[in-house]
């Protein structure tokens, strides 16, 4: 009986020998992928944002408003002595009357550039950029409530019903000083996105191998639990959307070789 055991079961111990040289053979054989086409493939990711140009445009487009407005109220309004002017290009409509209707299309305006912002924004965020996301999170609401701001004090102005040039003077006064505070914040907002763009930095999953940036992974002594478990969210999201990227990367790579 001792003499036929390893009759019987030397064909399976060679049938299983053979069939994980084939397997071995095939993947040494198969196509070798290098590291500088995933890193490649990795780095062609990064998407710079394009709301500089939209934040720069409504820079712009608030300056003409509230240099038209100046131009108004004093010519039109104040009475300067150019009320055939204003009377040949405004028509029937009275001065504070153009002056609000503009601040409705510029408050419009503001409204897309921080609909837009948010959009560009979260495809940032699902790219894996989660810091710049959080740290960008608050600033560029910041026009959007400057404006609001200024809306209300507009609204005050109008309910107190005063004599006609303090009225303008108020009116003109709002528009200046939301001016001044909403161009610093818009300025700023541009240059840390531009800052972004340069950069070109990885995703900060692949900046968590480097010692000299703090990792975002677990909980510390001190952290707010809520933000922990934001963060933990946005990482498993991420790594889950990378992880599929990196599949259809790695199949198109190794059909191409």
């Amino acid at each position: 009986m001792e003499s036929k055991g390893p009759s019987i079961y030397a064909p399976t111990t060679s049938s299983v020998d053979l069939s994980r040289s084939i397997d071995e053979d095939s993947l040494v054989d198969g196509p070798l992928i290098s590291v500088d086409a995933l890193h490649s493939a990795i780095r062609r990711e990064f998407q710079p944002l394009p709301t500089p140009c939209h934040a720069s445009l409504l820079s712009i487009l608030h300056v003409v408003y509230v240099v038209l407005s100046l131009c108004v109220g004093l010519l039109c309004e104040l009475k300067f002595g150019q009320e055939e002017v204003c009377t040949r290009i405004l028509g029937a409509v009275e001065g504070d009357s153009a002056i609000l209707f503009g601040k409705v299309f510029l408050w419009v305006l503001v409204l897309l550039f921080t609909a837009c912002a948010q959009r560009h924004h979260s495809r940032a965020r699902s790219r894996g950029y989660l810091r710049f996301y959080r740290k960008m999170q608050g600033l560029k609401y910041l026009p959007v409530h400057v404006h609001s701001a200024g809306n209300v004090l507009l609204l005050l102005v109008i309910a107190a019903r005063m004599s006609p040039t303090v009225h303008t003077s108020m009116l003109l006064s709002i528009l200046g000083l939301e001016l001044l505070v909403s161009l610093p914040c818009l300025f700023y907002y541009t240059v840390k996105v531009i800052q972004f763009n340069r950069e070109r930095a990885p995703p900060d999953v692949s900046q968590e191998e480097n010692p000299h940036i703090p990792s975002e992974t677990g909980f510390r002594e001190g952290s707010n639990l809520e933000e922990v478990v934001e963060k933990q969210a946005d990482l498993i999201e991420y790594l889950k959307q990378h992880n599929t990227l990196l599949s259809k990367r790695l199949l198109d790579l190794t059909a191409q070789h």
